[in-house]
């Protein structure tokens, strides 16, 4: 069976019965637009869905992946910036209440920062996104507490969720919301292997199990 196939096979079985279920919801939400309260920069990755993770259903979050769910610091530079758009949009047009980096363990994208030397690497896409982590690869590098790959890679996620909320800060409108107390920025890690969610602690910058 095609790929293809088993989505097509998918979408009979969500036509057929999601649909049918929720179909007044649904209806408003196509009518009446979207107003989620939450917005959530996610990983591409595929065993990383936020809303199966969080049991939520549709209009419930904005969604913003990419990899390794980096948000990077505000640019000026006439280019395209498909993060920084959607983070705007999500601010000011929605206004959303929340704003979660959720981060995960077994990051593809994490892993090749940490374990190839950016200096021997081509400049893809891929690279050149993730030297915006340089700095944090160089820090853990140094730590002489930090010696195998799983702990080098851990630590990473964890210091890129942490960078990625500094970077929200770079973003004036984000800025003005969060001194007003209309918005709250969370840092999360979702651990693939036990499923656990854990949150990052204002103030300690520890990551706690949510119970």
């Amino acid at each position: 069976m095609a790929a293809t196939d088993k989505l097509i096979a998918g979408y009979q079985r969500f036509r057929e019965g999601y649909y049918e279920q929720h179909k007044a919801q649904l209806q408003t939400l196509a009518e009446q637009g979207q107003f989620p309260k939450i917005a959530i920069v996610s990983c591409s990755d595929s065993r990383v869905d936020p809303t199966i993770i969080l049991d939520c259903a549709p209009g419930d979050l904005f969604v913003i992946r990419n990899v390794a769910n980096l948000v990077p610091p505000l640019e000026s530079c006439d280019s395209f910036h498909g993060t920084s758009a959607a983070l705007e949009f999500a601010v000011n047009e929605l206004q959303v209440e929340s704003i979660i980096i959720l981060g995960h363990t077994h990051c593809g994208g994490i892993k090749a920062l940490m374990d190839t030397d950016p200096t021997a690497l081509p400049q893809t896409f891929i690279s050149k996104w993730m030297k915006q982590l340089e700095n944090v690869r160089k820090e853990i590098l140094e730590n002489e507490n930090c010696t195998t790959k799983e702990q080098h890679y851990h630590l990473c996620e964890q210091k890129g969720i942490v960078q990625s909320l500094a970077n929200l800060m770079t973003f004036p409108c984000i800025q003005k919301r969060v001194a007003a107390g209309t918005l709250k920025l969370h840092g999360w890690c979702y651990d693939l292997n036990s499923a656990e969610l854990f949150a990052m602690q204002q103030g300690s910058g520890e990551f706690q199990k949510i119970s």
